[in-house]
């Protein structure tokens, strides 16, 4: 059963309604996009399959049953199950059902917003957040003083910076989807807020009538 392809697998499911399953037309942009998708899963440390089937839901943008998926991707059955688990525990997609019938059907958000803070959340607490508390379990331990100072530095340092991005993201994950968007888009303008007090505070630093270091000669 197991080497079965997904066809054959869904005949004898007392849900199947047709003789032969068909499978969904990709438009050449689909079929791009979903390929990709998969590509940069890979790359990110996720199943292909995983992405691609994310990446279907998303760009067609309604529910899709199993064997439309495994059909349509051309995925064995226990394939696209195992994949469908991972999605939902990564809470990317949810179950929903039609009218009549008794199968399970998935969709996604198709709000990039949406999907990007709950894969921003997903992470955090499956990378970040226990790098953060074995930070804190070295930094708290009094082996840590029988290390090199500078190695004590570094541990305590990236413990702060941890901690400082953790707090960040938790400020980011609270807004709505459209303030976030609006608060990423003013990238440029903070950075050029910060570049500017930094430049006030040289030239409050250097000597009167003094130029900072480095600046040209009027």
């Amino acid at each position: 059963m197991h080497g079965m392809d997904c066809a054959r697998n869904f005949c004898i499911d007392r849900n199947y309604r047709s003789n032969r399953l068909t499978a969904m037309q990709l438009t050449d942009t689909a079929r791009r996009f979903i390929v990709h998708w998969g590509e940069m899963g890979t790359a990110w440390g996720v199943n292909r399959t995983v992405a691609q089937i994310h990446a279907l839901l998303f760009f067609h943008g309604r529910p899709l049953h199993a064997e439309d998926i495994c059909e349509t991707l051309g995925v064995a059955r226990s394939n696209a199950s195992n994949s469908l688990k991972e999605l939902l525990n990564w809470h990317l997609i949810r179950v929903t059902h039609v009218l009549g019938d008794r199968r399970d059907y998935f969709e996604t958000s198709t709000d990039v917003w949406e999907l990007f803070r709950t894969i921003v959340r997903e992470r955090k607490e499956r990378e970040f957040e226990p790098t953060v508390r074995m930070l804190r379990e070295l930094a708290s331990r009094p082996e840590l003083a029988a290390e090199a100072p500078d190695a004590q530095d570094r541990v305590r340092e990236t413990l702060r910076l941890m901690e400082s991005l953790d707090l960040w993201t938790e400020e980011m994950l609270r807004l709505t989807p459209s303030t976030l968007e609006k608060v990423l888009r003013l990238g440029a303008s903070v950075q050029k807020f910060v570049r500017g007090d930094d430049a006030a505070s040289r030239s409050k630093r250097s000597p009167a009538g003094q130029q900072p270091p480095g600046t040209p000669a009027a």
